[in-house]
Parts: structure tokens; sequence; C-alpha cells
């Protein structure tokens, strides 16, 4: 079982031990979830949601996701793009 121990700032932060940043893969800007249940605090890494899933909840009713573009499709709609933006320089 990994433990350590933190110390709590005047503003109310504390630092993550490297080790436990390291088995739980956080990196800067990673959101914590923080749940209570009597005397115990659990701390986990908050869930990471697919762009399906994103999609479903801002659309819900019978919207369906554009159609996947090929690496091809991509690349066109970037040189259009750009031979637009600089058509006048």
């Amino acid at each position: 079982m990994l433990q350590a121990q933190t110390k709590l700032t005047s503003q109310g932060q504390v630092s993550v031990p490297a080790a436990f940043r390291n088995l739980m893969g956080l990196t800067p800007g990673s959101i914590l979830e923080w749940t209570q249940d009597g005397d115990t605090v659990t701390v986990r890494r908050a869930v990471k949601h697919s762009s399906l899933e994103v999609h479903q909840a801002l659309f819900p009713q019978g919207h369906t996701p554009a159609p996947a573009k090929t690496l091809e499709d991509l690349k066109q709609g970037i040189r259009q793009h750009m031979q637009q933006r600089h058509a006048g320089s």
C-alpha cells in the first residue's frame, strides 16, 4: 500500500506527492474528485469522457455525430483554408 503525507497551505492547497502523480498519470490541469464517507476522504482522478459522450450530452435528441474524416480529408481542408486565408496576400 502506497502512503504519503502532505501539508495544507494557508490558502487551502495541497501538493500531490510525486509517487501518486505518477501512479495516477496526473499532469498539470488534471481534475481530481474528492468524496467523503464518514471519516474517510477519497481522492481520485476525474473520469474522462469520450467526444461521443460529450456530443450525446450536448445533443441528446437524435443528433448523430458527423462521420469521421480521413487524414487526407483533414489535410485537404487545411490546404483549402490556408489558400483562402492567404489569397489576398
